[in-house]
């Protein structure tokens, strides 16, 4: 199995899958179960899924033998030997299911579903079955194996009845001799236990002595020949028993071919029942699969969530849009999201039906690449980034164009300028190869890339901003937000804390600006001039009238009206509407100087018609009649 399957819990479905198998030939063949690159083989397996799924609704729970052993019991047969009891009798059981088996798929075959047509595979072994059971029952043969086990053994009954008579006689007439008034039987003769001190009074043969030497056991000399002629009776017993077995074995070894085709066919149906129960119990439907370079995953929910409180899930890529990148809130159910698409296809690419609603459609892919979760060890001495790194770096050197790329938190673990750098680069690559990646991410450079690469979709997973709930929906075409300034907030960060939070991230001096000594010796007004004269130089050399900018959180397009102010604000406007914006809110994308000439008359972008006419008007003469008034809520939103 592919180590990224991993990432997936993919394995978690393996073993689910061979939970509900009953052979271990069935399990092993489950446990190597990896995706089909085949096309024509994929759909194939995924119909076999589906008309078990349909015999099973149907016609209920398969009657499938366990099969444990017996390749070894048939071996065994075939090698020569001799099968005990026991293992005639697993055959037997085994023919039988197979009859069980055949009706059970005879009954399908009304439906004309492929599956019900292993019942033709299938071939009686009803006269080995009838044979074995004529002689063996309950793990024993039977007396009327043949008709010299028959006799023999009424001769043994005879003899040990005879002999039972006559010490039951002599314990009645000599229990003066003995130690205790029981029969036994030691070494398999019957023998009475004698004080050993009347040893030679009592006469007879010493078969054993007890540990304390006090007791011994003795054959009395009145029981000898019958003894004598019990033993022989056991003898031939045994020899008409390895008879009987022998005989039973060969017709196992006849029958070694038929019973191996059966086992074989019972395997598949095994492996293919399986699946089916499984689709049964995620609730999970057949999709359609192919070559198309498209994912359309409609009410998808993860296979190993509580089918009734997970949130399903709506999820497309299409020939021109191969690649999506989720933003979010942490928490917010983007690496569930990622999962789920990626173990879902995975799953249909091995034959299995995915829980979702009918109409979705899985693209094949040659391989999946994941980067989900921690990738820190520390037996290799390699941090959370460094890990993330070696895997992203494999991950680079294999994928294709038909590989299914899936990145949880690209860049995160480092510097978050280099990891921004680092996650561009990483999708860049890969959005020229030409490959279907997914990508969860925070940052906002990422958002602005996904929005301005070809190929390459935006979404977003829902959040409940007033009651600080993440609503676990993903929304296609959208960017989202970290928001973690405002859960902080509605969880009772403190006020003085929040507030430095947000001159870090939005606008202030960094840790960089702290003041110098001299200027922390400055009165206070003095050190706040500082800073603020320092900022407002940052601010203000960032934009300038008439740049065209980008908006990070939305992707829209504005000019900008007016440079940054002391607090890190920008007017910009975008489609006609005046708004303040953080400075770091937005994004550079076409400078003023490169749109506009030298002496362009910005008014014509940003004034309305009737004040530029009045502008005019009071260009060309006075008119105490004629002014222009602003206010600030009339246009700053």
């Amino acid at each position: 199995m592919n180590n990224h399957y991993f990432a997936l819990e993919f394995n978690t479905i393996i073993e689910k899958l061979k939970e509900h198998a009953l052979s271990q030939n069935a399990k092993d063949a489950l446990a190597a179960l990896s995706p089909y690159l085949n096309e024509d083989m994929c759909v194939r397996k995924m119909a076999e899924t589906t008309s078990a799924k349909k015999l099973l609704d149907m016609i209920g729970t398969p009657p499938l033998p366990i099969m444990d052993s017996l390749d070894e019991t048939i071996a065994l047969a075939d090698a020569g030997g001799m099968l005990i009891p026991e293992q005639l009798e697993r055959v037997a059981r085994f023919a039988e299911s197979c009859k069980r088996m055949a009706a059970y798929l005879s009954k399908g075959k009304a439906t004309e579903e492929a599956v019900a047509m292993y019942g033709q595979s299938i071939e009686s072994l009803a006269p080995l079955q009838t044979e074995i059971e004529s002689c063996i029952q309950n793990n024993t043969l039977c007396d009327d194996a043949s008709p010299n086990l028959r006799n023999i053994r009424r001769k043994k009954d005879h003899v040990e009845t005879q002999i039972k008579e006559k010490l039951n006689h002599i314990l009645k007439s000599r229990k003066q001799y003995l130690a205790d008034g029981y029969i036994t039987v030691r070494q398999g003769r019957h023998v009475l236990p004698v004080q050993r001190k009347f040893q030679a009074q009592f006469g007879g043969t010493v078969v054993e002595v007890s540990g304390k030497g006090s007791t011994v056991f003795m054959e009395p000399t009145a029981i000898e020949k019958h003894q004598a002629e019990l033993t022989a009776l056991y003898i031939e017993e045994d020899a008409e028993e390895r008879r009987i077995l022998y005989t039973l074995t060969a017709a196992v070894a006849e029958y070694a071919p038929m019973l191996r085709r059966n086992m074989e066919a019972m395997e598949i149906l095994d492996v293919l029942f399986a699946k089916a129960k499984l689709s049964a119990s995620m609730k999970a439907v057949p999709v359609e699969i192919g070559g198309a370079r498209r994912l359309d995953i409609r009410k998808g929910r993860h296979p190993l969530l509580e089918a009734d409180s997970c949130i399903p899930l709506d999820f497309e890529m299409d020939e021109e849009t191969r690649s999506v990148i989720i933003t979010g809130p942490n928490t917010g159910g983007k690496t569930v999201a990622v999962k789920t698409v990626g173990l879902l296809s995975l799953m249909a690419q091995c034959g299995l039906h995915i829980p979702c609603e009918a109409g979705s459609y899985i693209a094949m892919h040659d391989n999946y690449w994941c980067d989900i979760g921690d990738s820190q060890n520390i037996s290799q001495n390699l941090s959370t980034f460094s890990g993330h790194m070696t895997n992203i770096i494999s991950i680079l050197e294999k994928a294709s164009r038909d590989s299914l790329v899936l990145l949880d938190e690209l860049g995160s673990g480092t510097d978050p300028a280099e990891g921004m750098g680092i996650a561009v680069a990483v999708l860049e690559e890969l959005r020229q190869r030409g490959c279907m990646f997914l990508v969860t991410t925070h940052y906002a450079q990422v958002k602005t890339y996904a929005e301005q690469a070809g190929g390459v979709k935006s979404a977003r997973m829902a959040f409940d901003r007033e009651n600080l709930r993440p609503l676990y929906k993903l929304e296609m075409g959208m960017s989202g937000e970290s928001c973690a300034l405002h859960i902080a907030q509605r969880l009772g960060f403190a006020p003085h804390l929040l507030e430095r939070a947000h001159q870090e991230v939005y606008g202030g001096p960094s840790k960089e600006d702290a003041p110098s000594p001299s200027a922390m010796k400055a009165p206070k007004s003095a050190l706040v001039r500082t800073q603020t004269e320092k900022a407002v130089t940052d601010f203000s050399d960032k934009f300038r009238m008439g740049d065209s900018v980008t908006v990070l959180q939305t992707g829209e397009l504005g000019i900008v009206y007016r440079s940054a102010n002391e607090q890190g604000d920008v007017i910009v406007q975008i489609k006609g509407v005046k708004q303040a914006m953080k400075h770091n809110r937005i994004q550079l994308k076409v400078p003023a100087a490169e749109l506009y000439p030298p002496d362009y008359d910005f008014s014509i972008i940003f004034d309305t018609v009737e004040h530029r006419k009045a502008r005019h008007q009071m260009g060309r003469k006075f008119d105490p009649t004629v002014s222009i008034s602003y206010s600030e809520d009339e246009f700053i939103k």
